[in-house]
C-alpha cells in the first residue's frame, strides 16, 4: 500500500475514533445510569448505550470521517448493519469478560470498546462508505 494511502487511512481512523468518542460518551453515560441508577444488568445498559451512540455516530461519520457521497438510502442501512454486528460483538465480549471471567464491568467495557472500534472502522471503511479507488478525500486536520 502506498505511503499516501496509509497516511490517509491512519488519519481517517483517528477521525473515526475522535468522532466515535462523542457516541462513546453517550454510550458510557447511559450504561452507568442504567447499571448504577436503575440496577439493570451491565449487558442491557451497554446495549442501550451502544444503540444511542450508533445513532449519533452515523451522521458524524457520514459527514466528517468519510465525507461520503453515497446516498443515505445506501449508506444508512449498511452503517446500521455494521452497528448491529458491533452490538453483537460488544454484548458477547462484555458478557465473556464480565460474567464468565469476572472483570469489573467498566474495565470489561473499555476492552470491548477497543475491539468494536477496530471492527466497526474496518467494516465501515471497506463496505459502508467505500471510496472510489482513485479518489482520496481530504480529511480535516486532527
Amino acid at each position: 500500500m502506498p505511503e499516501d494511502i496509509r497516511i490517509h487511512v491512519f488519519k481517517q481512523f483517528l477521525c473515526f475514533a475522535a468522532v466515535g468518542a462523542v457516541g462513546t460518551l453517550f454510550h458510557y453515560a447511559i450504561l452507568i445510569i442504567m447499571v448504577n441508577g436503575l440496577n439493570l444488568h451491565p449487558v442491557i445498559g451497554s446495549a442501550a448505550g451502544f444503540t444511542v451512540g450508533a445513532l449519533i455516530n452515523y451522521s458524524l461519520n457520514y459527514r466528517i470521517t468519510f465525507r461520503s457521497n453515497r446516498s443515505h438510502r445506501t449508506a444508512m442501512p449498511r452503517f446500521y448493519l455494521v452497528a448491529v454486528i458491533g452490538l453483537g460483538i460488544n454484548s458477547l465480549v462484555l458478557y465473556i469478560l464480565n460474567v464468565s471471567l469476572g472483570f469489573y464491568y467498566l474495565l470489561a467495557q473499555i476492552i470491548t470498546t477497543g475491539i468494536v472500534l477496530l471492527s466497526n472502522f474496518i467494516l465501515n471503511k471497506i463496505w459502508t462508505f467505500k471510496e472510489d479507488r482513485h479518489v482520496i478525500n481530504s480529511l480535516p486536520e486532527i
